[in-house]
């Protein structure tokens, strides 16, 4: 099993990759139509929303939780470094 490496999603059956293909290192909900990953920037604003209307979190403390989960993450690595 593989987890997601621009949210962390374990990725259990083929129908969790992006593209339903294996090979990917990221999940379906963090692909793009075209099979592409989305940028930090989308994948930053959809875990926000998604944080705000699942925990019902303002949305600076949303922003930070986010950005906490992020950093830890492989895909987010480089907007990280200090």
């Amino acid at each position: 099993m593989k987890n997601c490496i621009a949210c962390g999603m374990p990725m259990k059956k083929e129908s969790d990759f992006a593209m339903g293909d294996p090979q990917k290192d990221y999940c379906v909900y963090c692909a793009r139509p075209d099979g592409s990953m989305q940028s930090f920037e989308e994948k930053k604003q959809g875990l926000i929303n998604f944080t705000i209307k699942t925990q019902g979190l303002e949305k600076s403390v949303a922003e930070k939780a986010v950005a906490n989960m992020m950093s830890k993450l492989p895909a987010w690595q480089e907007y990280f470094k200090k």
